[in-house]
């Protein structure tokens, strides 16, 4: 069956989006005349409409069903579920037509959160398994990464941030994130300000504003953008930075599309859930407190640490950022 028009689906968040680029890339390349279509939530088009091997992006707003007659309409010969929850099984069942998708290791990932000393957790990064699921295709990794494109308006011009304009080697202080418990805390960004030998920009989103206002009363030196910029202008800075020290968070992977030096740093969730900076750049860290009874507490993350002490954050040692040039 020639192959003429391929779904693949990634609801959500920045970040996970962002690590389905690689299959993206090689799947548009390897079946160059095929249509590549992508199925996401409107809030996230902007991560995707720039993207050169994507032929159509399909968005709704609150639930997939806005797009089953549309969808249907397109006549997919090939769906590539890489979601894989109640929603893109309904969308499936919808379209009836052959599908792949990946193993979410939900499984393992319950037995590490309630079992600590069960780690059956493989040693593969999610990326590496997204190309598991579709390998039934003949497709394989390129070994090239992940990708993040963005329009040349959103091109943020550093020099108009910086205060020395002789100055280009800056840190991106990604102080945001979607769960309380993956979140860098106040007094540990404070000690990072404290510590850098480098001039900081804050980058985080409206809801972070306090946190970036908090940190330039006590760093006057900082530029804080928390709220200023879209997802988009806040890449740009990014692709600029010398490093980024960021939680487990979109602009993580974003740094990591573009092979920056990332200092990442890991509260209640752990790297070997596959999510770690992809094919990381060789001076890259990651900070974390290890041998934790309470971590990991979650595949996700919560409002508030369970235990209350929030130990997996408040013990880090993050006197790393003192050396970094």
């Amino acid at each position: 069956m020639k192959i003429k028009k391929i779904l693949i689906i990634r609801f959500s968040s920045i970040g996970d989006i962002v690590l389905t680029t690689p299959v993206i890339r090689v799947v548009k390349k390897q079946f160059s005349d095929a249509e590549v279509h992508y199925v996401t939530k409107d809030v996230f088009k902007s991560i995707l409409i720039h993207n050169p091997y994507i032929d159509k992006v399909h968005t709704f707003k609150e639930d997939i069903s806005e797009l089953y007659e549309q969808l249907k309409a397109e006549s997919f010969d090939v769906v590539i579920d890489l979601h894989k929850n109640l929603r893109s099984l309904r969308l499936k069942q919808k379209l009836k037509t052959k599908s792949y998708s990946f193993d979410k290791l939900n499984l393992q990932k319950f037995l590490a959160v309630n079992f600590k000393q069960i780690n059956k957790l493989p040693n593969k990064h999610i990326v590496d398994r997204y190309f598991d699921a579709v390998a039934p295709l003949g497709i394989k990794s390129d070994g090239k990464g992940l990708d993040y494109f963005i329009d040349k308006n959103d091109a943020v011009e550093i020099s108009g941030l910086l205060t020395d304009q002789l100055q280009k080697t800056f840190i991106a202080l990604v102080v945001g994130g979607s769960y309380f418990t993956k979140k860098i805390p106040l007094n540990k960004l404070a000690e990072i300000c404290k510590n850098s030998k480098l001039p900081i920009i804050i980058l985080g989103g409206k809801e972070d504003k306090s946190i970036g206002d908090e940190l330039q009363k006590q760093f006057p030196q900082l530029i804080n953008t928390c709220g200023l910029y879209t997802i988009n202008q806040s890449a740009s800075i990014i692709q600029q930075a010398e490093w980024v020290v960021s939680s487990d968070t979109g602009l993580m992977h974003i740094a990591s599309a573009y092979n920056k030096k990332i200092i990442s740093i890991w509260g209640n969730t752990i790297p070997e859930f596959g999510m770690s900076p992809y094919l990381p750049n060789s001076e890259n860290k990651i900070l974390e407190v290890k041998n934790l009874s309470c971590r990991p507490c979650s595949k996700l993350g919560y409002k508030k640490c369970p235990k209350g002490h929030f130990k997996c954050m408040n013990d880090l040692d993050v006197s790393i950022t003192s050396e970094l040039r």
